[in-house]
C-alpha cells in the first residue's frame, strides 16, 4: 500500500505543477494582445481541467492507500 500512497502523491504533485503552469500562462495572457490572449486562455482552460483531473486521481490513490493500509 505504500507504493499506492507514494505513487498517488507523485501524481497529485504533477497535477499541482500543471496548475502552477496554468497560473504562469494566465499571467502571460495578461500582457498579450486580445486575440493571442483568447487563444492562450483556451489552452489554459484545457490544461487547468486536465491538471485538476490528474491531481484528483492522485489524491484518490493516496486516500485509497491510506484506507487499505
Amino acid at each position: 500500500m505504500a507504493a499506492l500512497i507514494w505513487g498517488g502523491a507523485v501524481v497529485a504533485l504533477l497535477g499541482v505543477a500543471g496548475l502552477a503552469r496554468c497560473v504562469s500562462l494566465s499571467m502571460a495572457a495578461k500582457r498579450a494582445d486580445p486575440d493571442t490572449a483568447r487563444a492562450l486562455m483556451q489552452r489554459v482552460v484545457t490544461l487547468n481541467l486536465a491538471s485538476m483531473g490528474v491531481a484528483i486521481l492522485g489524491l484518490i490513490c493516496v486516500v485509497a492507500g491510506l484506507v487499505l493500509r
